[in-house]
């Protein structure tokens, strides 16, 4: 499978950030398909040593058509949550995408309904600054 255009650029951002990569692809077998989530990552908080862990689906919206990208972004997410809740229930989902794409996802109240009804949360990352810029 290939990889998004800002794929490497999201996995340095996030050790940059203190988070161990620790899968690339993460990779959930269902009994139907295998899914490949694009990173999955986990970081160790405070002295007892509580971990948080998170995967991470990376959309790069590039495509000659945002609506289809949406879609895909979308797809993807509402596909990957119920195969993650069973094979990793303490792991949670983000979406990473551009900041400009993150505006885009509100542009439509359908694709906004979407997000709201399937809790779908958000890494935004900026391109030119090399920076994540949000947790949503």
């Amino acid at each position: 499978m290939a990889k998004d255009k800002y794929h490497d650029l999201v996995r340095e951002l996030l050790e940059d950030e203190g988070w161990t990569v620790t899968d690339d692809p993460l990779i959930i077998k269902t009994e139907l398909a295998k899914i490949q989530i694009d990173l999955a990552a986990e970081k160790l908080i405070g002295a007892e040593k509580d971990g948080q862990r998170i995967a991470v689906e990376i959309k790069s919206f590039i495509g000659h058509s945002k609506l289809n990208d949406l879609y895909s972004a979308l797809g993807k997410f509402i596909l990957y949550f119920p195969a993650l809740k069973r094979a990793e229930p303490d792991r949670v989902l983000y979406l990473a995408l551009p900041e400009h794409a993150y505006d885009y996802f509100y542009q439509d109240s359908i694709s906004g309904e979407i997000v709201e009804r399937n809790d779908i949360k958000f890494i935004l990352y900026d391109t030119d600054l090399k920076k994540i810029t949000a947790w949503k």
